[in-house]
């Protein structure tokens, strides 16, 4: 990550802006990961491809602060995700152009209160919990909370990873507490006006301790915003522990009138990070018990184990294996290695 404190000259320069306080900074940022592999998703055909975002998906973006005096702080964000295979903006064609961050921010004694687009209140804790992280080729939990890709199979998160037009307040940390609310607004003309996503997320540290939760409704899809037929709700809850010799991840979560009114599932997960050598090794397993209402269930389970090398703090390279089946359609094996480099 590069930062540095900036002089009025070069803010001009790179942001058009005419002044800068000296408490100002203004940060450039952003993830490079790329990956060679063999896709095979349940029920779909095998695809052979170099791909953007195996650990991490490929972004860019800019933020700042300003010391406004007497502990508040002001700050900003615009970020785009990046197709680094093709150059394309955005994670998928129709992806808004700041999809990742687009807001302004004030903090300080009182805790934070940002507007603009954000993460969702599912994002930030469904990454603390699984050993895969953020990643949304080959966790297990991403790929079952956030991610199509398997024909039949419904994604438990319908309201996205960001959510556009939201008002976050975040509590001050109570010992290892914060405990985030969030609002999006429709932004939309009548009769869809009054329709809203609201969530509460909650994260907790203390030494070898993490835990995550969140709960949300929706009535909005997201990034292009637009009224959903019917309310849609989620959660999850879980945690990890370091016992140094391996680090354990625990979730479980649920939820309702997915696809269609009426239908639910619920998903299990487990993971362990283990140091091996200058690396660690990765696994988890993920199952999602999935009722269609009009038909009997159906089940999703996918597991991961793969190996993250770090060649320094900034860039590490890994390799993935996913074996993943859902009910009435053939299993897949996908294999992977990527390198990931962080600025």
């Amino acid at each position: 990550m590069f930062q540095k404190s900036l002089v009025p000259a070069a803010i001009a320069l790179l942001l058009t802006s005419t002044a800068a306080l000296a408490q100002s900074s203004v940060t450039i940022s952003g993830t490079a990961d790329m990956y060679v592999g063999s896709i095979k998703y349940a029920g779909t055909d095998r695809l052979s491809k170099v791909g953007s975002g195996g650990m991490t998906t490929s972004w860019l973006g800019f933020s700042g602060t300003e010391d406004l005096g007497n502990g508040l702080k002001a700050g900003f964000a615009f970020g785009s995700f990046i197709r680094m295979d093709s150059g394309s903006y955005g994670r998928f064609n129709g992806d808004t152009t700041y999809a990742r961050d687009a807001n302004v921010s004030l903090s300080g004694g009182f805790g934070g209160l940002k507007l603009g687009r954000s993460s969702s209140p599912n994002f930030v804790p469904s990454l603390l919990v699984n050993p895969f992280g953020a990643s949304f080729a080959f966790s297990p939990l991403i790929q079952h909370m956030d991610m199509t890709n398997v024909p039949g199979y419904v994604k438990t998160a319908q309201a996205d990873t960001g959510w556009s037009n939201q008002v976050v307040y975040s509590t001050p940390k109570l010992g290892g507490l914060t405990v985030n609310l969030h609002y999006q607004f429709s932004n939309l003309s009548s009769p869809d006006d009054n329709k809203n996503n609201a969530a509460i997320s909650a994260t907790y540290f203390s030494g070898p301790l993490t835990l995550a939760g969140f709960y949300e409704q929706a009535e909005l899809t997201n990034p292009n915003v637009s009224a959903r037929a019917f309310k849609t709700s989620d959660w999850m809850i879980g945690g990890a522990y370091d016992f140094k010799f391996v680090k354990a991840f625990l979730s479980y979560g649920a939820a309702d009138d997915m696809a269609i009114d009426g239908d639910d599932a619920g998903t299990l997960q487990v993971g362990a990070s283990v140091p091996l050598g200058a690396g660690k090794l990765l696994a988890s397993y993920a199952q999602t018990n999935y009722d269609p209402g009009a038909s009997s269930d159906l089940k999703r389970k996918t597991l991961s184990v793969g190996y993250d090398y770090p060649f320094s703090k900034r860039t590490d390279l890994y390799t993935v294996v996913m074996h993943d089946r859902f009910t009435g359609t053939n299993s897949g094996t996908s294999y992977a290695v990527g390198l990931r480099h962080n600025f």
